[in-house]
């Protein structure tokens, strides 16, 4: 129908953390970049538009998505470039909360972004597959596939599940997917190419939550992070730099915790790593520290916290004691840790693919890629599942491929020849309408 070399599908994962899309049949998404928005409102943005057009004359490559229509003339900043500039009174929204979509108008900002600005192409002659989270609502997936049909008018669509795609990555019809997201930590078994609804197990500990715990816990100690717009750096003499402040009144809130995460971040993607045991503060006091350089230049050394941080996945209570996490106290006792929600999952499964779902345990996700993450939970879960069962943890060694395992599978689905009578066609659109969704992508 599609068929044939001219035209590839293009494969979309708009997680809560990052928006990956590319031409399938690829091995890595061509555009990724953060799945939040940058909006500034009607009257501010008037004037705001006046400066940034004064001072940033290459304001043509940070496409801006101008929907002045009827959102009271907000507008809205999409792709890692636009979001990197700061702009006064920009708040920084996101279209995702808990895995779920909460604002359409967003998301539809950040497709259009990576069709038109970062991919370059027309979505009316490219076949379209949507990644979607093993949770998602019949209601969200026909909003999905009426956006798609009736505003970017493709040609064909399908929407699959993550972990499906994950277990296609690997190779695998059934497997035990762990997806460690930038929002919440996802574990469902999939079996012949099938997610088993009933035993998806879900937590609100991902990426973000990590980062959130690992800032309060810097700032307890007194450390200040400070977001790259904030200071100047002088050179005093060769290779010394003198650093000011400069004054940014109108930043907003969200705003400087967007750029304060991605410091951090990165901090715990480089020194972060999961304890081999339990941790506890008596045995990691005088653990030898490692440094870090923050881009104004002041070096931390960071003991405890890149094993305490961690571990917060494999025993959440820990968060209670890290000052400035208080808020999450109602939350935390609600929530088990990683080992025992893979084994939660597995035990509501049925009896008869228990033994093989321990034994093709998938890690997936960004926050999957933590150092000694797949050693920790394969030892704990030894400890702790029943002698009969083999477990195996299996990980990509290749970050990239673990940080996008649902966009490769994607992009090996979408380019079989056999899958190509599988799409939910335009035709069938509108003949049937959204609800046929349902029908076609089970």
């Amino acid at each position: 129908m599609y068929g044939g070399d001219e035209v590839s599908a293009i494969v979309v994962d708009l997680g809560s953390h990052t928006c990956k899309a590319g031409y399938a049949g690829e091995d890595a998404p061509k555009a990724v970049f953060p799945s939040v928005v940058g909006a500034v409102d009607g009257s501010e943005a008037m004037d705001v538009d006046a400066d940034s057009a004064k001072n940033n004359s290459n304001s043509e490559d940070s496409k801006t998505n101008e929907s002045d229509k009827e959102k009271g003339k907000r507008k809205l900043y999409v792709g890692s470039q636009a979001l990197n500039y700061r702009r006064d009174h920009m708040e920084i929204l996101s279209p995702i909360k808990d895995g779920i979509v909460s604002d359409w108008d967003l998301v539809d900002n950040i497709w259009e972004h990576a069709f038109r600005g970062c991919l370059m192409i027309d979505p009316k002659e490219h076949p379209m597959l949507l990644a979607e989270p093993p949770l998602n609502t019949q209601q969200q997936r026909e909003k999905a596939a009426e956006l798609m049909f009736e505003k970017y008018k493709v040609p064909a669509l399908f929407m699959a599940k993550n972990p499906v795609l994950t277990s296609f990555a690997t190779g695998r019809a059934t497997s035990l997917v762990v997806d460690c997201g930038g929002g919440s930590t996802t574990i469902s078994p999939v079996h012949e190419g099938y997610v088993l609804q009933k035993a998806v197990v879900s937590a609100p500990i991902g990426g973000e939550f990590l980062t959130d715990c690992l800032l309060k816990s810097l700032e307890s100690k007194g450390i200040k992070i400070r977001p790259r717009y904030s200071f100047k750096r002088k050179e005093v003499r060769p290779g010394e730099f003198q650093v000011e402040d400069v004054g940014v009144p109108d930043t907003t809130e969200s705003y400087k915790l967007f750029c304060q995460r991605m410091i951090v971040g990165d901090i715990k993607d480089s020194i972060c790593r999961v304890p081999d045991t339990p941790y506890d503060d008596k045995s990691y006091a005088n653990i030898p520290t490692t440094s870090y350089e923050l881009p104004d230049g002041q070096t931390l050394e960071i003991g405890a916290d890149r094993f305490k941080i961690p571990d917060v996945m494999f025993n959440p209570s820990i968060v209670q004691t890290i000052p400035g996490m208080e808020k999450y106290g109602d939350m935390i006792p609600t929530i088990r840790g990683l080992p025992h929600m893979v084994m939660e999952s597995i035990n509501k499964c049925d009896v008869d693919i228990r033994r093989e779902l321990y034994s093709s345990i998938l890690l997936a996700g960004g926050t999957s890629s933590m150092q000694q993450l797949k050693e920790r939970l394969e030892k704990d879960l030894i400890e702790e599942s029943p002698h009969s069962a083999r477990v195996k943890v299996l990980a990509s060694g290749n970050t990239t491929e673990r940080r996008f395992s649902v966009w490769i599978g994607g992009s090996i689905l979408a380019s079989l020849g056999s899958f190509q009578q599988m799409w939910f066609s335009k035709s069938e659109y509108e003949e049937h309408g959204a609800s046929y969704i349902q029908r076609k992508c089970p």
